[in-house]
């Protein structure tokens, strides 16, 4: 008998799923890649359960679900979901990777982390973190793993405090974190922040040049910032895409600092991934993969 085909189903809340996720999907092995779009967190269980019992023990062996969208509260929720429709010996394994925002943010973070006890022989329980574009999908990810791991950690929004605010509360109450939340409409806004702190993790929208080099100027114990930006102008000035632990030559107050670039990162994030897909093909036993994975296994790529 041959062996079943492997198949992921790829639930997403959006209108269209993610072409990226899809050819990450069919690169990782997966024979069938089949999106949902417009997935609602009630039908889940409906979904799961059509899926599960539609094969034997061993088509289940070589069955996936991977949640996409860009909510990664409502990513958390269908996580969750999937679980509890799970009926045993009928289960799969799940990931979780909304707008790739638990693996890029993994992979930030990661990257960062290297640099810091390299450079600096830094940890980051001792560090002082700013998460600009700390409201969006990356930077909520990003500051959450941050803070679990005991950075003193202030998430971002560019404009509204009251969305800062309401970000970092709702994650503190899901993720068991103590996130601060403020806004930087300015350049002296963001001159404040950066002051005092240790690292940087640059996830604002493509294409917009966050900190220029006179913020840069005040950074004065800046270790390690890192920028997922590879769209022109790139989120931080002087740090260039391929760069990893080059000097960062406009914060001149802050002796040793360096800059992590885009394609560094995302190398890291692309490696990540796949790692997590082919994951979900071989584990023995059925894995329910979310941003505290990925940032595990990101530690042990970089």
């Amino acid at each position: 008998m041959s062996r079943p085909r492997s198949i992921l189903h790829m639930f997403d809340p959006k209108l269209h799923t993610s072409p990226f996720d899809i050819n990450m999907a069919v690169d990782a092995g997966f024979d069938v890649v089949i999106p949902y779009h417009n997935v609602k967190l009630e039908e889940v269980t409906r979904l799961v359960q059509d899926a599960i019992f539609s094969r034997s023990p061993a088509g289940v062996k070589q069955t996936g679900i991977f949640i996409g969208g860009r909510n990664i509260g409502l990513a958390m929720d269908m996580l969750e979901a999937t679980r509890q429709a799970m009926v045993p010996p009928f289960v799969v394994s799940v990931l979780a990777d909304p707008s790739g925002a638990f693996t890029t943010a993994a992979a930030l973070v990661a990257c960062v982390e290297k640099e810091l006890k390299a450079k600096h022989n830094g940890t980051l329980e001792e560090s002082r973190a700013v998460v600009f574009g700390g409201t969006g999908p990356v930077g909520i990810a990003t500051g959450v793993i941050a803070a679990l791991h005991g950075v003193d950690t202030t998430l971002v929004d560019h404009l509204n405090i009251d969305t800062a605010l309401e970000k970092a509360n709702r994650y503190n109450a899901m993720c068991g974190t103590e996130m601060r939340g403020t806004y930087a409409s300015s350049d002296a806004d963001k001159a404040r922040l950066v002051a005092n702190a240790d690292l940087i993790f640059c996830a604002a929208r493509a294409g917009v040049q966050v900190l220029h080099a006179s913020v840069l100027a005040d950074a004065r114990q800046l270790k390690v910032a890192g920028d997922v930006n590879a769209v022109p102008p790139l989120g931080i000035e002087g740090i260039k895409r391929k760069h990893f632990g080059e000097p960062l030559e406009y914060a001149t107050a802050s002796k040793g600092s360096v800059g992590i670039g885009a394609l560094a990162i995302g190398d890291l994030k692309y490696r990540l991934q796949q790692v997590l897909l082919r994951e979900l093909l071989t584990s023995q036993e059925p894995v329910y993969y979310d941003f505290r994975d990925a940032f595990e296994r990101a530690r042990d790529l970089v």
